[in-house]
């Protein structure tokens, strides 16, 4: 099956028509193929004590898709399988595994994921790590803990044009994004690290790069109900970062048009691209994806509602 383009909002499919699973995504480019991980979610959502759907899945890991157009995904399978046999595990059923994002160190030739692991009440808290060989993996899983002792939940991992790769993650009890450089091998952070954003109660952090400055887009914290989203902009990643506002124009914009940030691909001739997610909190096996190119009013970055998405 071949697309030429997607419906925004809905559910997409893959090159064998089956629904491409990768919630809370992020994409590596890779020797010209661009590689979109995400959490599976191909499940039924789960049922509490009194028999209520939650909000949520039981975790089955890590998926891969790869494609050379940004239309057309190929399935490369689960790379970070759930561990079925170990409660304790980070990766049970049970837990909670979000918004993997993945990058190439070519120091080391490793693929690196970082991840949100947690507890199924968000108290756990913690960053994982894991690698691989081959950007299909299987990924292998390092461990889990705390940068710097800080709690961690929503977060992504960015790599600069210089090689060294930062991890931004929001932390005590999302009142604060954290910036932390990452070890050369990008298994660990360092102690280089700045708190932005404090009481500002920001999540879903994607990053990038434009002309020599920083663009940062949040959403704010309330669950998986969609709301306004916020950029800010710095001349460095450890900051100052400075807020511009909300981006969006037109029908949906309240609600950044009913989705929510995930991650900005660097697209070609100068072109960005704003990955989102529509959830669909009680069929979460349904949730859509909306990709929005950016616009720009000099260096004020606009979003607009695209009904689809026909590649670059």
């Amino acid at each position: 099956m071949t697309h030429t383009e997607h419906k925004n909002g809905d559910i997409w499919l893959d090159i064998d028509g089956e629904p491409i699973q990768v919630h809370g995504g992020g994409m590596l480019l890779h020797q010209g193929v661009y590689y979109w991980y995400g959490e599976n979610k191909d499940s039924e959502n789960a049922v509490g004590a009194e028999g209520a759907l939650l909000d949520r899945v039981d975790v089955i890991g890590v998926s891969c898709y790869s494609s050379t157009d940004l239309l057309n995904w190929k399935n490369e399978g689960v790379v970070l399988p759930a561990v079925s046999d170990n409660p304790e595990h980070d990766l049970h059923p049970s837990k909670v595994a979000e918004r993997p994002k993945v990058i190439f160190n070519a120091k080391t030739g490793k693929f690196v994921l970082w991840l949100h692991i947690d507890t199924g009440d968000y108290k756990y808290a913690r960053t994982g790590v894991a690698v691989s060989d081959s950007p299909t993996g299987i990924f292998t899983y390092q461990r889990s803990f705390q940068p710097l002792g800080a709690d961690s939940r929503d977060m992504t991992v960015y790599q600069d044009d210089d090689g060294v790769a930062y991890l931004l993650h929001s932390s005590d009890w999302n009142a604060t994004l954290h910036i932390a450089r990452l070890s050369d091998d990008y298994l660990n952070v360092t102690g280089v690290s700045v708190l932005a954003f404090e009481k500002g109660y920001r999540e879903a952090p994607a990053i990038f790069k434009r002309n020599g400055r920083y663009y940062l887009i949040s959403s704010g914290c309330t669950g998986w109900n969609p709301n306004p989203a916020q950029v800010a902009v710095a001349e460095s990643v450890l900051g100052e970062w400075h807020v511009q506002g909300d981006p969006c124009e037109g029908e949906g914009a309240e609600t950044t048009f009913h989705t929510q940030s995930t991650f900005v691909i660097p697209g070609k001739d100068g072109k960005f691209v704003l990955m989102t997610d529509r959830w669909r909190p009680k069929d979460l096996r349904q949730s859509g994806y909306a990709w929005l190119p950016i616009d720009w009013d000099g260096d004020r970055l606009i979003l607009r509602w695209r009904d689809t998405w026909s590649g670059l």
